[in-house]
């Protein structure tokens, strides 16, 4: 049995928050810096330009890549063998978004009640997902989302008639939807089977996959190939101006469903697509 101490999990989410609202993860950077070189339209690589003197001057400057400084989403996977000692773990967690939103100087965004819009003043409570893994560690992920994209999300109760095209059908009618208000150019999380919730907890979580790997499911990958294709050809372009980068990445998981279901959930992230991972 591991013991970690709750403080080790505040200190590091507190550092994450940051992190992921500072800057890109290496594989977001690669991807933005080369669409510039495959972006046709003239106005679309000059947007794409853009994009990168304000990742540079947030670089160098400290200060957030974008003002919304989104929800803090937390996924933990906690070894089996890890026991946690020093207090409630989910209070650790919050305690470490409020000091990171603090610290960091970041937007806070997040109100008490969704109906009376107080804010909690310190962008807590995070959005939390536990998973049990075997073993003595503890991976860390931390994805601040911004509302611009996170109001851009479908979910389709599908037919299992439906099929392989239903599915790409619903995940071009999302995008094509959403349109500018995503700001492209977009990273598109997709869930595919499952319940109702368990779809959309897929698509988030596929977010945070890096946009540089593809599924190891021979269909699926293909999927994925063929969307971000047809994506990048509806025009929508880099901040919904026209082009050919509308999209970096489609990102597909999968998971079993009943019989009488097909639930397709669809997540779309703007073009920083926030994430750090950490494993302690």
């Amino acid at each position: 049995m591991r013991r970690i101490n709750l403080s080790k999990i505040t200190q590091n989410i507190k550092e994450m928050c940051i992190e992921a609202n500072y800057g890109l993860t290496s594989d977001m950077d690669n991807a933005l810096k080369k669409s510039i070189d495959t972006e046709k339209s003239p106005l679309g690589k000059q947007i794409l330009n853009q994009l990168q003197d304000n990742l540079k001057i947030a670089k160098e400057d400290m200060i957030p890549i974008c003002q919304d400084t989104g929800m803090a989403v937390i996924f933990l996977e906690i070894g089996q063998d890890v026991y946690f000692e020093g207090g409630s773990l989910e209070d650790a967690i919050n305690e470490g978004v409020r000091q990171g939103y603090i610290e960091g100087y970041l937007r806070k965004s997040v109100v008490k009640d969704p109906l009376i819009r107080e804010n909690t003043k310190d962008n807590t409570p995070a959005v939390i997902h536990y998973e049990i893994k075997p073993g003595d560690k503890v991976k860390i992920t931390v994805a601040p989302k911004g509302f611009g994209s996170e109001n851009m999300s479908r979910i389709f109760m599908l037919k299992p008639a439906d099929g392989i095209e239903g599915v790409k059908n619903a995940i071009l009618t999302a995008v094509k939807d959403a349109g500018p208000n995503a700001c492209p150019p977009m990273v598109v999380g997709v869930g595919i089977g499952g319940t109702f919730e368990k779809c959309a907890l897929m698509a988030k979580k596929a977010l945070t996959r890096p946009v540089d790997q593809h599924s190891d499911i021979p269909y699926v990958k293909e999927m994925e190939e063929e969307l971000l294709q047809k994506i990048n050809h509806t025009g929508i372009g880099p901040g919904g101006l026209g082009g050919t980068t509308t999209a970096l990445a489609v990102n597909i998981d999968t998971y079993p469903t009943h019989i009488a279901g097909l639930p397709v959930a669809i997540n779309i992230c703007c073009h920083v697509n926030r994430h750090t991972v950490r494993v302690i």
